[in-house]
């Protein structure tokens, strides 16, 4: 009887092991040294075995149990990261394997703390008091003002808290901040003297041993359920910024097809195929005058002055200093944004030529204002049927950009107009087009409620959103140095235009709100508003203001806000969370399967994506565990099969580190999400 059920179980196994191969799927079970189920904690998939480094990640369920769903055919090293735990040993593994995983609970505090997301650890800064800012003749009137622009400032390229950030004393970061003439400039608007001792006094305290005084939830409930797949891509130096799967208007285009994304700091197109799980990227080749970041200079109109303005990130040091990645960034082009429309062409802003007012299109030097000033970027398209690079010159100034139900191509990224092209009406083997196709208007608002626009809004347009239900178009507008135009330590702005009209308002968050940088509309025409500074999420309703016109003060009624998932900073009351909101996304029409117009933010500072579902008011966090120091920032979804439930839909971002090398694996990747009914699901 015995060896009957020894043969029994062996037939078993082997019919199961036969299923679970011809399903493509990994199962098993996490459990620590004393047999007890590890629930939350993330089983992560690796293998080097496909075209490209590839990885699923998934979460155990409440009895520790996992299933990696759709795994391709290949050897993987499969392994376990959970907050208190050490990271488990790495166990080869193939698809129909069913493992049983063990792992250990941390010992220390400080065993425990490594792989927390960098939030934690910045929380742990002390902010200046206010004498200390007083004493420093800053423009902000409060601590908490001071750490809204901390965030702004340091964390639009890395994570302040990551572990190469986690830095002993004052002269280390003394000499990191001179590494790069913008990371530097940038201490300089915070007072960098100030701020160096800032940062001393926390590295002290973390050399010393200090570690955060909260932990990271593990995931519960949903969280559970999402599955992460991350395909790597470009190289040593990429700076991939942004992704993009489909046209944002319609989400079923291009299902199945390939993914695009940006190398800002090398002017490469990179190209994922997730069925191939194979990468290529194409080389966007500069044009005649076009020079790398570090070497971008503006000259006026009429002015022998040469100014420089480029952005000088890695391998721009400050003069004086030395960088051992000198010339890192070889970028005479930074493409940005890619954008997909109902053609096949990805639309994205480019730099075509110099900068110089010189070099302006004719028709725009007619124009004495948008002549008068710096205009960085241009536009341009790749089509993806000819392969062919099609540059588009502008008047103004781009950045991001984003399409209307009418195919106008609204951009941001000027820091005194609002810039369009009617894509309907350019036709590049038409030059005259050009002109007729674009269009411009100056943002001046009405201050006073008299009927006449007087005050000018100076700042950069961060992001941008044309509104479908208002037909008209939104801005973001953090709050930054703009030459005679500083505005430190205020909230910064969301800014309407009305294009039937030619007027311009705008609206700044009530405390604690502060520094929206992302934008996105419902599909009720609600404005969404990432709050990076203080660690907010917004809604803005244009419908519940008493008056449209002011300076931005008028209507606190019109927004509600919600303070996003992490620890603060200590000390600070209404700090707001620690975390920073690069981007926003809102999702109109279910491509995650949580439903229409769940709000996505860039948990950026935390590895992590988190969604906000209106109708509960709840947010939940899609944590990204390997590798740490994932730099969330474009975000997309597309459905690529609606029968296939949960398998035929899901979101796109990417790691868009700069440097990448800070990553625990320096490599950029795609990364794609998607929400099965449980976590056993397959």
């Amino acid at each position: 009887m015995y060896w009957i059920v020894v043969l029994l179980t062996q037939v078993l196994v082997a019919l199961s092991a036969e299923v679970h191969a011809a399903n493509g799927f990994i199962s098993g079970k996490v459990v620590n040294v004393n047999q007890r189920p590890e629930a939350g904690v993330w089983v992560i998939a690796q293998t080097e075995d496909l075209p490209t480094n590839f990885r699923k990640i998934v979460a155990t369920d409440a009895e520790g149990r996992f299933v990696l769903p759709e795994m391709p055919e290949a050897d993987y090293l499969v392994w376990v990261r959970g907050y208190g735990l050490l990271d488990s040993a790495k166990v080869a593994a193939s698809e129909g394997d069913n493992l049983m995983l063990r792992v250990e609970s941390a010992k220390t505090a400080k065993e425990a703390a490594r792989i927390y997301p960098a939030n934690y650890w910045m929380a742990m800064i002390q902010a200046p008091t206010s004498e200390m800012i007083e004493s420093a003749e800053l423009a902000y009137d409060s601590p908490k003002a001071w750490t809204d622009q901390f965030k702004l400032n340091c964390i639009i390229c890395h994570q302040p808290g990551s572990p190469v950030t986690r830095l002993p004393a004052k002269a280390v970061f003394d000499h990191g901040l001179k590494k790069v003439a913008l990371m530097d400039m940038l201490a300089q608007q915070l007072n960098r003297d100030m701020t160096l001792d800032v940062l001393d006094e926390w590295g002290q305290r973390l050399a010393a041993g200090e570690t955060p005084d909260s932990t990271p939830p593990r995931p519960t409930g949903i969280e559970r359920n999402f599955v992460i797949t991350q395909w790597e891509y470009g190289g040593k130096y990429t700076y991939a910024h942004d992704v993009i799967s489909t046209d944002k208007r319609d989400p079923s285009l291009y299902a199945e097809e390939l993914i695009y994304g940006l190398d800002i700091g090398n002017d490469h197109l990179l190209i994922l195929d997730p069925e191939k799980s194979s990468v290529e990227q194409v080389k966007l080749e500069p044009w005649e005058g076009a020079v790398p970041w570090c070497e971008q200079t503006y000259k006026a109109l009429d002015s022998d002055e040469e100014v420089h303005v480029g952005a000088m990130l890695l391998g721009c040091p400050v003069e004086g200093a030395t960088s051992m990645h000198k010339g890192a960034y070889n970028n005479p082009v930074n493409a940005h944004n890619p954008m997909l429309d109902e053609q096949g062409r990805i639309w994205m802003t480019m730099q075509i030529r110099r900068e110089w007012g010189e070099d302006l299109p004719d028709f725009c030097k007619k124009d004495p204002f948008i002549s008068s000033y710096y205009h960085h970027r241009q536009l341009g398209y790749y089509d993806t049927k000819s392969g062919e690079v099609v540059p588009v010159d502008t008047c103004f100034g781009t950045h991001h950009l984003q399409f209307d139900d009418k195919g106008v191509l609204w951009v941001n990224g000027d820091d005194r107009a609002v810039g369009w092209l009617d894509t309907n009406v350019f036709d590049p083997s038409r030059p005259d087009t050009l002109e007729q196709a674009m269009g411009w208007s100056e943002a001046v608002v009405d201050s006073d409620g008299d009927g006449k626009a007087d005050l000018p809004i100076v700042g950069f347009r961060y992001s941008v959103i044309p509104n479908p239900v208002g037909n008209d178009v939104w801005f973001a507008i953090p709050p930054g140095s703009y030459g005679k135009f500083p505005t430190y330590g205020k909230p910064g702005y969301i800014m309407r235009y009305d294009p039937a009209g030619d007027t311009h308002e705008v609206y700044s968050p009530p405390f604690p709100a502060a520094g929206a940088r992302g934008i996105d509309v419902d599909s009720e025409g609600n404005i969404w508003a990432a709050m990076a500074g203080s660690g907010h999420l917004g809604r803005f309703d244009r419908e519940a203001c008493a008056k449209t016109w002011g300076d931005g003060d008028q209507c606190p009624e019109g927004w509600k806000l919600w303070e996003t998932p992490g620890p603060n900073f200590q000390g600070i009351e209404s700090s707001g969370s620690a975390d920073f909101h690069y981007f926003i996304w809102v999702d109109q029409f279910d491509t995650l399967g949580l439903g229409s117009d769940t709000v996505v933010l860039n948990g950026t500072n935390s590895d992590s994506l988190i969604v906000f579902q209106p109708d509960t008011e709840e947010f939940t966090v899609i944590r990204i565990p390997y590798p740490m120091v994932s730099f969330t920032r474009g975000v997309d979804g597309r459905i690529d099969d609606p029968s296939e439930g949960w398998k035929g839909r899901g979101l796109w971002f990417t790691n868009g580190l700069d440097p990448i090398m800070h990553s625990e694996v320096p490599r950029s990747y795609v990364g794609h999400i998607q929400l099965r009914p449980s976590p056993l699901a397959h």
